[in-house]
């Protein structure tokens, strides 16, 4: 049973015109907000998978060869000193 109120029936095409602009504000909003946060990443610099693969690579490669490096002056300090490491500096 459908109402012949003009009052009800202007009513009901306010909603729906109010929904459909709410729903358009939406949608501005958030490509508004997806653009500023394009504009605000855009400053920064970001580095690819591949280059923090590599920079991790050689950061592990430069551990090894300290590592290596700091036996290397162990055996040679026990082999000058003796067992017992460097003298111990007096200031």
């Amino acid at each position: 049973m459908q109402s012949e109120n003009p009052l009800i029936a202007d009513f009901v095409k306010l909603m729906n015109s109010a929904a459909g602009t709410v729903a358009g504000m939406g949608r501005e909003a958030r490509e508004s907000a997806r653009e500023h946060f394009k504009e605000s990443m855009g400053g920064l610099d970001f580095v690819s998978r591949e280059e923090f693969g590599a920079v991790k690579d050689m950061a592990a490669k430069a551990r090894e060869e300290n590592e290596a490096l700091k036996a290397r002056i162990d055996a040679l300090e026990a082999k000058v000193f003796g067992h017992e490491g460097p003298p111990a500096k007096h200031d």
